[in-house]
């Protein structure tokens, strides 16, 4: 079921020519151990300047808004959260537009999915948003992808979350440190 829904996605960003990264839990079973996920979430090297371009990518596919207005919804939240009708299965595509963002967008890990490729944040841009969300689901993804990645890039992650300690004020270079060395 997601592998059919993550080759349609690919395709049809592809062919529009928008950058993406599979992120959140889709990701997390690429890198970890398996656990139960009942969505896809998408970043998108996309402002919200270009909502008509996804809005086009949304309706070829089938995809239902679960929003109102979806204008206003990007605009407040940077997220446009629609659901594939057949299987129910919701799709949070995420705008993007911050340095970082772009820096993550341009080290995916491309992966074959069924018959295509699918654009997956890398493992240490996965853990840079896990950190960032620090949600107790999030923390204990990263627990995960930590064991399973051991040789992942330490320096890039540090840098990251550095600069998001600046704007979020959370010690996330602690909460890392402490999940490497099983204090957490």
């Amino acid at each position: 079921m997601f592998e059919r829904l993550l080759e349609k996605l690919a395709r049809a960003l592809e062919e529009r020519s928008i950058a993406y990264m599979v992120i959140g839990g889709q990701a997390v079973l690429l890198y970890a151990e398996p656990r139960l996920t009942r969505d896809v979430d998408i970043t998108l090297g996309l402002s919200v300047a270009r909502l008509a371009t996804l809005l086009e990518v949304i309706d070829r596919l089938g995809l239902r808004l679960r929003v109102q207005n979806a204008e206003d919804f990007v605009r407040q939240t940077m997220v446009l959260p629609c659901e594939e009708a057949a299987s129910s299965i919701r799709v949070d595509f995420i705008f993007s537009s911050s340095p970082y963002e772009a820096e993550a967008l341009s080290r995916v890990n491309r992966v074959k999915v069924g018959g295509s490729e699918v654009r997956y944040a890398s493992v240490e841009d996965l853990i840079v948003h896990k950190l960032v969300a620090g949600r107790p689901r999030d923390v204990e993804d990263v627990r995960s992808v930590l064991l399973k990645n051991p040789g992942y890039d330490r320096a890039y992650v540090q840098r990251w979350l550095a600069d998001f300690e600046q704007v979020t004020g959370t010690p996330l270079r602690v909460v890392l440190a402490d999940l490497e060395d099983g204090s957490v």
